[in-house]
């Protein structure tokens, strides 16, 4: 099969060659691919900056895939060939609060990962595909949708009428606004571009707040809020500017601190945090038992992903430069 390799850090580094298709074994399903979806880890692992240590070479990458069952292993009970599954980021987390040894047990790092024709998933781990999305939509659910479900429900709990606050228009953002939305909340987002700003408030956003013009912009949050801050805040960019999450965010107030994009290390003020009860929990996706119920809301709710564009399978190194400078929503590669 034709496989994309990373052999080395760096995109250079990551180059279309061929590997043996692999074969079932008990409980597995062998999956055509027919579209993977990148996320900010993706580009992380061929940077060198996400766990090197755990990223073995040649490694086959990117762990958001949606495809075709088209062969499967002894005993598999819960798909049958013809079936279209979504991989599931945490291949073994399945219910509850995550073991810790789930890391170990990752697509695209360190296990091999969807950029190729075909892909090994347990039945287990695999995630039955909404009916009504392509490869390519279904393809952008395992992280970013599922990890917004995750911090909206299982840990935000966010009810009607509550105000979330969503930092940028990346995949996860753009899912979150989508689905709180949905629930009734109020979304506030924040981006370094009023177009985004603009195109978030027409998937239901009630504002918007430039960060670069707006650079102390908790303040226009709190203002945002009638000086009380919002219930929930989705903090993507980790670094330092946790500490204007803190101030952006009511008195009792919760912070799902889901990624880092301008650091993975961050000078916390305790006080303020102290003093306002916040509470702070990272986010790393969800179990595939929020998989499955998302699936069911999204298709109750009729929500499509955004995609920003898809590439061929000969372009990925384009897809790989297009997520660095910045999208609005996914990037995408269609592999079959």
């Amino acid at each position: 099969m034709k496989a994309w390799l990373l052999k080395d850090f760096g995109l250079e580094n990551l180059v279309q060659g061929e590997m043996q298709t692999p074969v079932p074994q008990a409980g597995e399903l062998l999956v055509k691919v027919g579209a993977v979806a990148l996320n900010f880890r993706d580009k992380a692992i061929v940077d060198g900056i996400y766990e090197p240590h755990m990223v073995p070479k040649p490694l086959i990458p990117v762990s958001d895939a949606a495809g075709t069952v088209v062969a499967v292993g002894d005993g598999v009970r819960r798909f049958a060939v013809g079936d279209r599954v979504n991989s599931h980021l945490y291949s073994r987390w399945l219910d509850g609060m995550p073991a810790p040894d789930e890391p170990n047990y990752c697509f695209g790092s360190p296990l091999h990962g969807g950029l190729a024709e075909y892909m090994i998933i347990h039945e287990n781990s695999a995630v039955r595909a909404p009916e009504n999305m392509s490869d390519e939509e279904a393809a952008t659910l395992p992280i970013a949708a599922l990890t917004a479900w995750y911090a909206l429900v299982d840990y935000g709990q966010i009810q009607a009428g509550q105000t979330v606050l969503v930092q940028g228009s990346g995949g996860v953002s753009v899912f979150a606004a989508q689905i709180a939305t949905a629930l009734g909340a109020k979304v506030i987002v924040t981006s370094s571009r009023d177009a985004n700003l603009e195109a978030v408030k027409k998937l239901g956003a009630i504002a918007g707040v430039n960060y670069r013009t707006n650079p102390e912009w908790a303040e226009e949050v709190l203002k945002l809020t009638d000086g009380e801050g919002v219930d929930l805040l989705l903090d993507v960019a980790g670094g330092d500017g946790m500490n204007q999450s803190v101030a952006a965010t009511k008195v009792g107030g919760r912070i799902a601190q889901i990624g880092f994009l301008t650091g993975q290390a961050a000078t916390l003020h305790l006080m303020p945090m102290i003093f306002r009860q916040t509470t702070i929990r990272g986010i790393a996706v969800a179990p595939r038992s929020s998989f499955d119920r998302m699936n069911d809301f999204l298709s109750e709710h009729k929500i499509r992903p955004i995609i920003d564009h898809i590439y061929s399978f000969d372009q990925a190194h384009e897809a790989y430069e297009h997520l660095a400078k910045g999208a609005f929503g996914k990037v995408v590669i269609k592999v079959a």
